[in-house]
């Protein structure tokens, strides 16, 4: 019979063999210190089955800056170098993201404004834009809505990693991005790249418009937003953070939202242990504790 024992040994050996042969040492500690940084800095909560990843996207850094060694590296970030803090939340966030995901949020949003009314100015939050796919979906839902370009709608689309918001403003995306857009949407919301550009779509020029792009940081202490909002979109961004870090940000989005605004989570985002500040109003859809209890979607 085959020594189990003896092939857990062999399999951890190759590992630290495949660690030995990297370009760079990076220890236990270098690990335990980046995951206190990027917890610190953004929330983020990483798990022991990240060191990989972690070593992959900071190796790049180290390379960057000519240096030759995890600590000298990390060093730099304690001692307060703010332009390469953002270079390495930037590094160490995912952006998965794509036109009209999780699309059951939009006729819910669609019919949400249209509950409204049009008495008033209605502004949207975007707080994890990525690189612009889901405020553009925000802002095609909103011109479907009210039928013009110019809707009263403000987006706010932010996001920590600076990136990728340049990419959103710019608004340029290779066409089989836009596969899950309708003919129509895709004619009226964006030009196609010819020549040089030629599998290129860039978003219309009306529809950027609508969308304004700010860099925030979720556990910044105070946010710079004044006014409040008809609807949230804080999706698949919660999953990276622990139930206390989720907490503290669902508690400042409470006076930041209208009492029948709406919250729209990701699919695999549950705020039950938020449960005295937001209640259920739909599929992975919020409304702050004691606002309407009509089921999100319906007339207000």
């Amino acid at each position: 019979m085959p020594n189990h024992a003896t092939a857990r040994q062999t399999g951890t050996d190759a590992e630290s063999l495949a660690r030995d042969l990297r370009e760079f040492r990076f220890t236990d500690e270098d690990f335990a210190r980046a995951r206190e940084i990027i917890y610190r800095t953004a929330g983020i909560a990483l798990s022991p089955a990240k060191r990989d990843l972690v070593y992959g996207r900071l190796a790049r850094r180290l390379r960057a800056r000519g240096l030759t060694s995890f600590g000298d590296y990390l060093a730099i970030l304690e001692n307060g170098d703010h332009r390469e803090e953002e270079a390495f939340v930037n590094a160490l966030t995912t952006n998965l993201t794509s036109f009209f995901r999780e699309p059951h949020h939009f006729p819910i949003l669609g019919e949400h404004l249209k509950g409204l009314g049009d008495s008033r100015p209605l502004s949207i939050w975007c707080c994890a834009a990525s690189t612009g796919e889901e405020p553009y979906s925000i802002a095609m839902t909103v011109v479907e809505r009210f039928n013009t370009f110019s809707p009263p709608v403000r987006i706010l689309a932010t996001d920590i990693d600076t990136n990728v918001l340049d990419r959103g403003r710019q608004g340029i995306y290779s066409r089989d991005r836009l596969e899950q857009l309708t003919t129509g949407q895709r004619q009226r919301f964006f030009l196609r790249g010819d020549g040089k550009n030629s599998g290129l779509a860039k978003v219309k020029p009306e529809l950027q418009k609508l969308v304004t792009f700010r860099r925030l940081n979720l556990l910044d202490r105070q946010w710079p937003m004044r006014e409040r909002f008809d609807a949230i979109f804080c999706r698949n961004v919660m999953i990276y953070f622990d139930k206390e870090t989720q907490y503290g940000i669902l508690k400042k989005f409470v006076p930041l939202l209208h009492h029948d605004g709406l919250l729209f989570a990701g699919h695999s985002e549950s705020f039950h242990h938020a449960a005295d500040l937001f209640q259920v109003r739909g599929k992975t859809v919020y409304s702050v504790r004691g606002g309407p209890l009509h089921n999100a979607g319906s007339r207000s």
